[in-house]
């Protein structure tokens, strides 16, 4: 890990860079990336960690009641952005396990990725069963921000399992102001490259959701994430 920056870092929820330059686009990348998730076995280990690599400090987000995790956020340009998630001390252990693996970890990871795909989400899981994957069903979720306001969504619910998950999940958001509205731009997005034994499906499933702006590569399932931050370029796996 890299020594903390002499400055103080930038605010992801304010846009603040005291000291520093502010990332400028035009750098996101185009398409329907909702937001990478990257996971941890503390969430206030993994902000510090962040902070430590990016020179950001992440907004905090809220607590998903009953999953017993929580989250903070970073915007990534346009209506992407980064979900950092781990357990919510603050609540009792949950009756499964929490989401993305989260308790078989031992460090930061990459997880998985979301896509809000072009077509309803319903239409969205059949094309996807048709491709040979099964997203699971469609649930309803929640959480309320710092703020008070009460974001709604459905999303894709597929097995929780640690491994890295190549195949994105899906999320509609509803009504609700979708995160980014109040996330300030001080990390971009400059390229999400996705590994799978399977490229060529797995391609041909993104093109069929809308999906672009995406490295297709063949390898086993693997997440690399290249973003544009005030200490320069960071990749997370």
């Amino acid at each position: 890990m890299p020594p903390p920056a002499a400055s103080p870092p930038c605010s992801a929820a304010t846009g603040s860079c005291p000291g520093r330059d502010r990332v400028r686009g035009p750098w996101q990348v185009a398409g329907v990336i909702d937001h990478l998730v990257l996971a941890g076995p503390d969430l206030d280990g993994l902000v510090a960690w962040f902070v430590a690599v990016s020179g950001v400090d992440p907004a905090p987000g809220g607590a998903h009641v009953g999953l017993g995790t929580r989250n903070a956020l970073v915007g990534l340009g346009g209506s992407t952005y980064l979900e950092l998630i781990g357990p919510d001390p603050d609540q009792p252990e949950p009756d499964a396990p929490r989401p993305f693996g989260v308790d078989e970890l031992e460090e930061p990871r990459l997880v998985t990725w979301c896509l809000r795909p072009t077509i309803p989400l319903g239409e969205a899981v059949e094309v996807t069963r048709r491709h040979g994957w099964d997203p699971g069903s469609i649930a309803a979720m929640s959480r309320r921000r710092p703020d008070g306001e009460l974001l709604r969504w459905r999303l894709t619910l597929r097995p929780m399992i640690p491994e890295v998950a190549a195949v994105p999940f899906f999320i509609d958001w509803l009504d609700s102001e979708h995160p980014t509205a109040s996330l300030p731009m001080v990390v971009a997005l400059t390229s999400l490259t996705v590994s799978h034994p399977d490229p060529d499906r797995l391609a041909s499933l993104l093109a069929a959701l809308g999906a672009a702006g995406v490295s297709v590569t063949g390898g086993s399932p693997s997440l690399v994430a290249a973003l544009m931050t005030p200490n320069g370029l960071v990749e997370l796996h």
